[in-house]
């Protein structure tokens, strides 16, 4: 029957003619070699079972040698080895289909192992799996000696100071044993066929007829080949989101295996994709940026003059770690021999970087990518306007879109509220863009780099082709008004920072509608002139010349002006020229020591915005009086220092609607010692200082426990000694900072016998400072969450035991940290249980003596703004206290 059967399904291979012993011979033969396919074919499947996973394995460690050679941009594959590995991708895929039916095969044999069911079906499936397992053992015997080549273009070499964040990456995308890496550089414009056919060469698809398919058929094809791989997708320099479906691309998942890594320089292009953990590449370090910078220039060329290393280091200081500028800054001055040479360069970079070899044509290039793929004009003029700061200059959101407001970037025709919303949506953009940099502490605050702010500058002097239409000489250490050849075409001028004393007449400038003149400490005067030379101004900024104590009436010719900031100066009246300004939407006036009146203010009939903080001139009954005559007022920031006044003033409905920053200062009349708050929609920051009220709360017949203090995140409450709760808090259900200082009757930050609300307090608290509260005993009692704390420091509160913690309490952990000055506190801390005890106590941080640095220095009273910023200088803290206390700071 076997002799028959092989017969049979062998074709009839023998002749009857033959005699028997032939026969017999041949049929033996045929038993040793063509029997064997199926009386072994359990054997012969087991061992190409085996075979392939070693082979895959082979597979596997080749792929990981040749992606990691690509990936770090040293090498690249050679063909030879790419053949090797589409044949081994074919092969397997051949036999996952040969394996598939494996369990049928066995079921057919019988007569132990030696027969079939179907000898013919038996024998043509065991003879492919002799073939393959030749196959597959020829291609492993396969040895690769070379798995990459040298490019013959010279290729980017690992950025210094990246190494650990490449290894991150390369870490992350290959540890679940990836087969396939597919590299695709997508640049702007994402175009499905050009990325289809970057695949298919990749995957080995590309052929004949590759070209005349359509997009569908090209997108099937591949997903058919990636969905039984775990591959790794690099889309390299994207802009907008990859349709992957379109292309292709399975989509990957932790259930098959497959990644997908891109680079871009969007945070909303990083959204839209559906990064859930994005690796930022920031800019280097300082002492990395130098070694980089050092390759380039080269060690000849640092040797040429004892000096230049200290200029070469100022050089490559200026470019705050971008790898792209000091990549071609250095390789420029790498023919610079001389010392000459490097201080002129230094000089260049200064006044105008665009016109320095290399920048035009190779930096500001690429980075204006960036600005070109901006969603609109309007967001673009609003980042071109802040180039018009220094270097490194710290721009306070709000002020930013204060003068964007009046520059008519946002529509003046709708409320403020929604003005405000527009313009933070703008510089979300600008910051998802990385246009703009979002301070790390303090998050109202942001800043351009260095390197971006030249591009900006590029940008709006129309690629440098009318450099005098924005001229920028802020910190240019000018000591007069820059001499220009064309006035006429003069848009914007930033003089702030310098040494200008003398503001006088220049040619009609017609065009100029925004002049910063702020900080320029010996500036004492503004020439008439000067004004009459300037009709079209729109936003004039004279803040922080601490000299100016006089302005010209000749104000009254800028009737376009919109925006005028006074603060810091020490002008004594405003001029009455001043108050016919019929377009004056912004009047800033804070800090002026020496300003005795606003008298006349209701004249300014547009006034929007008007602050008078810490100025000489509080809030009187007779300011209060004019203030309710500007009915568009919708922004009011005030200093009182009288308890008649705050009445008067909390009861002027329009005038409560527009408060926005109070500052309440030795309010001391006996008949006044409570102080009852309506409520407050746009109140934002309250300080109190040296008060002598005994209670604070929240009327409430005007608020509910859903209404109260919406708005008010910031509170300082200092040296009021008889206070002893703030419970009126409850109502602040958004409060971010609260500072408590130096009192000698405080019990509780929250009473517990007062608070008949079930509101939880502090649930948006980022930071709790307390200091000299001898008698504090408690700040809530009862444990409470905390899901945005970040910082509490206790200094110089010996009662305070137990702080409202739990093991449940803070959320955020990695960001939390307990500061204390005094070891006894700290000893002394009390704990509900074991387990919150040592969840909270790796983050207590001794604090040291800066604290009482800032005690005395605050003690100085009009100059804490100065000690403030020298003591966060000097000791690099994250704060000693916040920016609430000083809001001109």
């Amino acid at each position: 029957l076997l002799i028959s059967s092989l017969f049979a399904a062998m074709g009839g291979l023998f002749s009857i003619s033959m005699p028997c012993d032939q026969v017999v011979n041949q049929v033996s033969q045929y038993l040793c070699t063509h029997g064997s396919y199926i009386y072994s074919l359990s054997e012969n499947l087991a061992a190409l079972q085996k075979d392939i996973e070693v082979l895959k394995a082979k597979r596997d460690d080749v792929q990981r040698k040749v992606c990691g050679e690509e990936f770090t941009g040293r090498r690249e594959r050679l063909s030879q080895v790419q053949l090797w590995l589409t044949n081994v991708l074919n092969t397997e895929n051949r036999f996952n289909d040969l394996f598939s039916t494996n369990n049928v095969e066995i079921q057919r044999l019988c007569l132990c192992g030696l027969c079939s069911s179907n000898v013919k079906m038996s024998y043509i499936y065991g003879k492919r799996v002799v073939r393959m397992l030749k196959e597959v053992e020829s291609q492993f015997s396969r040895r690769i000696f070379c798995v990459a080549k040298v490019d013959e273009m010279p290729v980017q070499p690992t950025i210094v100071g990246q190494e650990t964040v490449l290894e991150r990456v390369w870490t992350r995308l290959m540890e679940e044993g990836v087969e396939v890496v597919i590299w695709v550089v997508v640049s702007k414009s994402p175009e499905n066929h050009r990325i289809q056919g970057v695949i298919a060469k990749k995957l080995g698809l590309e052929g004949e007829g590759w070209d005349q398919k359509n997009e569908n058929q090209r997108a099937l094809e591949i997903h058919t080949v990636l969905k039984r791989r775990k591959f790794v997708l690099l889309l390299d320099d994207i802009w907008e989101k990859v349709n992957l479906k379109a292309v292709g691309v399975p989509h990957p998942s932790r259930q098959n295996g497959c990644k997908l890594a891109f680079t871009t320089r969007s945070r909303d292009v990083c959204g839209r994709m559906g990064a859930d953990d994005p690796i930022e590449v920031s800019c280097l370090e300082p002492e990395d940026a130098w070694d980089l910078f050092k390759t380039k220039v080269g060690e000849n060329t640092l040797k040429g003059h004892p000096d230049i290393p200290q200029l070469a280091r100022k050089l490559a200081g200026k470019y705050c770690g971008l790898p792209l500028a000091l990549n071609v800054i250095g390789e420029t001055m790498a023919c610079k021999r001389t010392v000459h040479e490097w201080r002129s360069a230094i000089n260049d970079l200064s006044s105008y970087a665009a016109e320095f070899s290399g920048m035009e044509d190779e930096i500001l290039p690429i980075l204006k990518y960036s600005y070109d793929n901006l969603n609109s004009e309007q967001v673009k003029s609003c980042f071109l306007y802040c180039s018009l700061f220094p270097e490194d200059h710290r721009l306070e959101k709000e002020r930013l879109i204060d003068y964007w407001m009046c520059e008519g970037f946002l529509d003046e025709n709708q409320s403020r509220e929604r003005a405000l919303r527009h313009g933070y949506e703008i510089i979300g953009v600008l910051v998802r863009a990385r246009l703009l940099l979002e301070e790390v502490i303090n998050k109202e605050q942001v800043k351009m780099h260095d390197v971006v702010r030249e591009m900006a500058l590029w940008i709006a002097s129309d690629l440098g082709k009318d450099k005098e239409k924005c001229i920028v000489k802020a910190r240019g250490g000018l000591c007069e008004i820059p001499r220009i050849k064309n006035w006429s075409a003069v848009v914007r001028m930033s003089l702030m920072e310098n040494e200008i004393e003398m503001v006088s007449g220049i040619p009609e400038c017609s065009k100029l509608t925004t002049l910063f003149l702020q900080k320029n400490d010996s500036l004492i005067h503004i020439s008439p002139d000067f004004i009459r030379c300037i009709p079209t101004l729109v936003v004039l900024d004279l803040s922080g010349n601490s000299s100016l104590r006089k302005l010209p009436e000749q104000i009254s010719e800028l009737v376009s002006l919109r925006y005028l900031d006074l603060s810091w100066t020490c002008i004594r009246r405003l001029p009455l020229g001043l108050l016919v300004l019929k377009k004056l939407i912004h009047l800033r006036l804070d800090y002026m020591k020496r300003l005795k009146s606003v008298s006349g203010i209701s004249k300014l009939l547009s006034l929007r915005k008007l602050q008078l903080l810490q100025s000489k001139m509080s809030l009187d009954m007779s300011l209060v009086e004019e203030l309710q005559l500007l009915e568009h007022l919708q922004v009011l920031n005030v200093s009182i220092k009288s308890s008649l006044v705050v009445e008067k003033l909390l009861y002027a409905p329009r005038l409560v609607k527009c408060l926005q920053v109070v500052l309440l200062r030795e309010l001391e009349e006996e008949s006044h010692r409570v102080l009852a708050f309506p409520g407050m929609d746009s109140l934002r920051k309250l300080i109190i200082r040296m008060c002598e009220m005994w209670e604070i709360k929240a009327e409430r017949k005007t608020l509910s426990s859903t209404q109260g203090f919406p708005n008010l995140s910031s509170v300082h409450i200092s040296s009021c000694n008889g206070l002893k709760d703030l419970t009126w808090l409850l109502f602040a259900p958004n409060l971010t900072s609260l500072e408590v200082l130096d009192s000698g009757v405080l019990e509780a930050i929250i009473s517990q016998e007062k608070a008949t609300s079930v509101v939880i307090p502090f649930q948006k608290l980022e930071s709790l400072r307390l200091h000299n509260l001898a008698t504090l005993k408690n700040i809530y009692w009862a444990p409470l969450p905390f899901p945005c704390l970040k910082t509490i420091h206790v200094t110089e509160c010996p009662e305070l035991r137990k702080l409202p913690l739990d093991s449940q309490s803070v959320s955020r952990v990695e960001e939390f940290a307990i500061k204390y000055k005094e070891e006894e506190w700290f000893e002394r801390v009390e704990w509900d249980d074991e387990g919150t005890k040592l969840r909270f106590l790796p983050f207590f941080k001794f604090f040291g003596p800066e604290w009482q640095q800032y005690n005395d220095f605050n003690d100085k009273g009009e100059d804490s703004h100065y000690y403030l910023t020298v003591l966060v200088n000097l000791t690099k803290l994250d704060a000693i206290i916040g920016v609430e206390s000083f809001p001109a700071c």
